[in-house]
């Protein structure tokens, strides 16, 4: 299972969360990312299976309204892709990024 962190900034400052998500990097040695919004600091360390060169994370949606973590794969990705497609533009081939447009999806439509 590959970490990731979801920290409130209040409460811890930003270099100890990036010091803190750095230890994991061992997990997944192959991205580390943080991503900060408001109060909510989001790190990840990353081992890239599907979307190697472009599925870092946190991914974040087009209007960067929306952040995603995520740890696992999404075995039907490319059948969700395919479907998602005509409503929304991918940023990157990383099988997870459907959930954010999926979830979208669920809660708007």
């Amino acid at each position: 299972m590959l970490p990731f962190v979801h920290f409130i900034k209040s409460l811890i400052r930003v270099p100890n969360i990036v010091t803190s998500n750095f230890r994991l990097r061992h997990r997944g040695p192959d991205w580390s990312g943080v991503h900060v919004q408001g109060n909510n600091v989001f790190a990840h360390e990353r081992l890239a299976i599907v979307g190697i060169d472009s599925g870092s994370q946190p991914l974040l949606s087009k209007d960067k309204s929306t952040v995603l973590v995520v740890n696992g794969e999404i075995y039907n990705h490319k059948e969700l892709r395919a479907q998602l497609r005509q409503l929304h533009a991918f940023q990157t081939e990383s099988d997870c990024e459907v959930l954010m447009y999926l979830v979208s999806c669920l809660f708007h439509e």
